[in-house]
């Protein structure tokens, strides 16, 4: 069993950034992926970004490229997803998720790919 804890969020005027971090405790995996979803009020959860277990895939969502970047410390077992030219859209919850099994060498854009997800971190970007 995995324990996924994000932090790092808050309000934040559009243009500006935040920096959230995803902290896993539990069961240690030599390998897998983490990815970042997020769910606008009234909104299906949606893919932000993944990155392959050993870092050298990574995937985003059209509507945060360039902007988002994903990154890892495998010795604290934390990940981060620095935003940038943050924008009233980007509002939402967010969340991490960690898929264990299945090609790992894959930054997977599903869901139902994902066995671990934390509790989510709202994020909130004013006009």
């Amino acid at each position: 069993q995995v324990q996924l804890t994000e932090s790092g969020g808050g309000l934040v005027q559009a243009g500006g950034s935040l920096r959230l971090s995803c902290s896993a405790i539990g069961r240690t995996y030599s390998s897998y992926v983490m990815g970042w979803f997020r769910q606008a009020p009234g909104k299906a959860r949606e893919f932000v970004g993944a990155v392959s277990w050993d870092g050298d895939n990574a995937d985003y969502a059209d509507f945060v490229k360039g902007r988002f970047t994903i990154s890892r410390d495998h010795a604290k077992r934390t990940e981060f997803l620095q935003m940038n030219s943050l924008e009233p859209e980007d509002t939402a919850v967010y969340y991490c998720a960690v898929r264990t099994v299945g090609d790992l060498w894959y930054p997977s854009a599903r869901l139902g790919d994902y066995e671990y997800w934390g509790q989510g971190t709202q994020v909130t970007v004013s006009t």
